[in-house]
């Protein structure tokens, strides 16, 4: 008799349970990744390769990413870089790149995401009789992303850029051999999504 009390009282409270259950609300449909982004912004390096140019020089970048899955891109940037009016350094000096590589990049939270990179291509440095003037150059570097709607985003991103170029007092004897140097960029600027 005991047994069947508790059966029939089983048997009566597990429906009700079932109905009880919250349901959870459907979660919030995350927007698909691009596959393409394009970033354009404002540009800062340094001129570490030329003795007495350490001030910076300004500019702009322009970047492509062809997204690959939500993690994995590949990236195209050029920029081009050169001395501020009444900086005070010597000579004229100008620095533009072209520069492509994997890209990883994640979600952090909510809007924000993170981008890290590498990259390999040319370098250029102008206006400062450096033999030679160009250079193959490749580094690393990474960025965070603030997303404002689907389409359009804010990011800030820096990297780090090896080169070889020759010093100026570089001498035959020395079989005008480069040396490598790295410099420092920084952007800031505007995605575009689609």
């Amino acid at each position: 008799m005991k047994r069947t009390i508790g059966i029939a009282l089983l048997a009566a409270l597990v429906p009700a349970a079932a109905v009880a259950q919250a349901t959870e609300p459907a979660a919030a449909a995350e927007p698909a990744r691009a596959k393409y982004e394009v970033y354009a912004g404002f540009s800062y390096t340094s001129l570490n390769q030329v003795s007495l140019s350490r001030h910076g020089l300004m500019g702009g970048k322009v970047s492509v990413t062809r997204n690959f899955g939500q993690y994995m891109g590949l990236m195209a940037a050029v920029d081009y870089n050169r001395m501020p009016t009444g900086s005070g350094n010597p000579g004229s000096p100008v620095v533009y790149s072209a520069l492509a590589g994997p890209e990883l990049h994640f979600d952090i939270y909510g809007p924000l995401s993170a981008q890290l990179f590498a990259e390999l291509g040319y370098e250029h440095t102008g206006g400062e009789k450096m033999s030679p003037s160009s250079s193959f150059a490749g580094g690393f570097g990474g960025g965070m992303t603030w997303r404002l709607t689907n389409r359009w985003a804010v990011r800030v991103s820096g990297d780090r850029i090896g080169a070889a170029f020759s010093p100026q007092n570089n001498t035959p004897t020395l079989a005008l051999s480069p040396h490598v140097s790295w410099n420092a960029r920084a952007t800031v600027g505007a995605v575009y999504r689609f």
